[in-house]
């Protein structure tokens, strides 16, 4: 008899539903995030047992997990579940069996599951992304230190003729110190940007999807391969 699974998937306890072809719900248990304690659900399950689990946080161990052990995995789209939105009774154990009833209905909105190394390049993107996120919060603290002392300057602060100009600044040396401390952060910062900037930039010039991407206005190579 064919099965299908729903993962409601969390950071420390996922909830796992074990539906059968009639709809009745034969398990529906809470357990520790892990290999051993997923495969103590469903490990006994054929291969080929479909499973589904919403795009959530932390999800790359249990594709692989699911893959290796021969279940077929459907990635489900959390905006467009809107049988899980509209609940009334909202909990982890309806959460679940409701992705394994939208499986077996065939009624799941899907998400494309990323192969691998799309889902490894992805992550880098990620993090420059972030580390970018954080290089401009701590250019615009510095802008914040500098208009405190009414000496804010509209152009760039943070090239070699802006830099120079910082020097000559008559701050306090409690906002002069803090102004050199963020600027160090900015420049290790610049450096693991730069690093990442080169590797992208070896990736997308051997993907010819990439080519045609930045053929579109907007699109630059460090965000083309994402």
């Amino acid at each position: 008899m064919q099965a299908y699974v729903g993962i409601d998937v969390h950071r420390r306890r996922p909830q796992i539903a074990v539906m059968d072809e009639s709809g009745r719900t034969a398990v529906n248990r809470n357990v520790p995030n892990g290999r051993e304690t997923v495969l103590g659900v469903i490990g006994d399950l054929p291969v080929g047992t479909l499973v589904v689990f919403e795009a959530a946080y932390g999800w790359g161990w249990l594709i692989e997990l699911l893959q290796d052990y021969g279940f077929e995995p459907h990635l489900a789209h959390p905006l467009q579940c809107k049988a899980i939105a509209a609940a009334r009774l909202k909990n982890d154990k309806v959460d679940a069996a409701t992705l394994a009833h939208l499986l077996r209905t065939d009624l799941l909105p899907e998400a494309w599951i990323a192969p691998p190394d799309i889902r490894e390049q992805r992550a880098v993107l990620r993090h420059r992304a972030q580390l970018v996120r954080l290089r401009t919060l701590l250019r615009n603290r510095i802008h914040a230190v500098l208009a405190d002392h009414g000496c804010d300057r509209g152009a760039n602060c943070f090239s070699g003729v802006g830099r120079e100009w910082l020097q000559t600044l008559p701050l306090p040396e409690g906002a002069r110190r803090t102004v050199a401390d963020r600027l160090e952060v900015i420049d290790a910062l610049q450096a693991v940007i730069d690093r990442l900037d080169a590797s992208l930039a070896a990736v997308a010039k051997a993907d010819p999807r990439v080519k045609a991407l930045t053929a579109l206005p907007g699109i630059g190579p460090p965000r083309s391969p994402l």
